[in-house]
């Protein structure tokens, strides 16, 4: 005998109706399982959680533009999660997804990330060790100073080392001014070189970023090379004005003659960055309310 048997006929409709809609929710949240990491969600994951899952997963493919992009989309979600879930791509084989990684774990705690980075500054990837050291700069983590000083000092690509002059600006050190400065030094790397060798031309990009990184230093043992620098001719126009906008915001009254100097250079831009400057530390100069 069936339960509809037992039943006033009018109740059936009824009964059979709870039926079916207590089947449809059963449906609707198994539907809304997700499997993660072998792991069954009953419908919990946010929806942050779920995209920095996604992307995740698709680190995995076989098609490298496809886990560069997963690692891109998690490093602009800003967020600790996303960051952690992209460091597998650290190892990456690809040179261009570790790549990527060095600046999609940036919302990681500093400390964490500079961790994670430093190691990577030797990759056998020129691409890599660079992206690498801007990210460090990016930190603002102390633990990354030396490092960046001996990449500074050894790597063999002029990429390389320009990328450790902005990360070396941007942490602020003052103890790595001398470092730097003697890179803007007319002789600087050709000792080792034989003699027979032609002289190698120095990179632009290296020389504007060790003067700019001098300038956002702020110390005044900068002075004597951003100085000869900017008085040197032969120097590439963009270096002397990069270092005369550099003496600007070391703000030291000491570099005013170098900078009257070149007011009347026949580069308008570096006449006019030298002028900038000129008033820049004055300002900084002038005694307040009179005093």
């Amino acid at each position: 005998m069936t339960i509809s048997q037992n039943l006033p006929r009018a109740a059936l409709p009824l009964v059979l109706f709870l039926v079916a809609f207590a089947s449809f929710q059963y449906a609707s949240v198994a539907r809304s399982s997700t499997s993660v990491a072998g792991h069954t969600i009953q419908g919990s994951l946010t929806p942050l959680q779920f995209e920095i899952e996604k992307q995740a997963r698709r680190m995995s493919s076989a098609e490298t533009e496809e886990r560069r992009d997963a690692v891109t989309r998690l490093g602009s979600m800003h967020h600790p999660a996303a960051s952690r879930a992209a460091l597998p791509a650290l190892h990456d084989s690809v040179a261009i997804v570790r790549a990527t990684a060095a600046s999609a774990i940036l919302s990681l705690p500093p400390g964490e990330s500079a961790g994670y980075l430093i190691p990577l500054l030797t990759d056998k990837d020129e691409f890599v060790r660079r992206e690498v050291a801007f990210a460090l700069g990016r930190t603002h983590y102390q633990s990354a100073v030396q490092p960046l000083v001996e990449r500074l000092n050894s790597d063999k690509k002029d990429s390389v080392r320009g990328a450790a002059a902005v990360a070396l600006g941007e942490l602020k050190d003052a103890s790595v001014t001398l470092s730097l400065a003697e890179i803007l030094s007319p002789g600087y790397g050709t000792a080792s070189r034989s003699s027979k060798k032609p002289k190698k031309e120095r990179d632009l990009f290296l020389l504007r970023a060790t003067a700019h990184s001098l300038g956002q230093i702020g110390s005044s043992a900068g002075l004597p090379a951003l100085v000869a620098a900017l008085q040197d001719e032969k120097m590439p126009d963009d270096v002397r004005r990069e270092s005369a906008f550099a003496l600007g915001l070391i703000g030291d009254a000491a570099a005013i003659p170098a900078l009257r100097s070149v007011e009347a250079a026949r580069d308008p831009y570096l006449a006019e960055a030298a002028h900038q400057a000129i008033r820049k530390i004055e300002r900084q100069s002038k005694p307040v309310n009179g005093d």
